[in-house]
């Protein structure tokens, strides 16, 4: 796992730093800009809380969630807001609007610092 990837991550667990950033995993491209565990989770559960008795269910353990001491954990996961994924042709999903993205950073081949934009 890259140590200075891992970094950024745990910066913005601990201190709400974002960067705009571009990952390789397995072929695709993911850009987007790094946000805490914490506000990925917060987003994830401010999306469901208004649902039904399920999805209000799932939005409170969100909300638990993101209360956590994200900056004690180990670092596993990176969390990027208004993520594109590219995989293989120029037009990026979701081609409109934008979305929160999770994923494991045992997986990122390799990464550069800023984003794609194929406007």
């Amino acid at each position: 796992m890259d140590h200075v990837l891992r970094k950024f991550v745990k910066a913005a667990n601990m201190k709400n730093f974002s960067l705009d950033i571009t990952l390789n995993v397995n072929g695709a491209l993911v850009t987007g800009t790094t946000v805490s565990a914490e506000k990925y989770f917060r987003s994830l559960s401010g999306t469901l809380a208004e649902g039904n008795e399920t999805a209000q269910s799932l939005s409170e353990k969100l909300e638990r969630a993101s209360q956590m001491n994200y900056s004690q954990e180990e670092i596993q996961y990176i969390h990027l807001e208004n993520a594109q994924v590219y995989n293989g042709d120029a037009q990026a999903t979701p081609a409109e609007g934008s979305f929160f993205w999770r994923g494991r950073l045992d997986t990122v081949d390799g990464f550069f610092l800023g984003r794609i934009d194929a406007k």
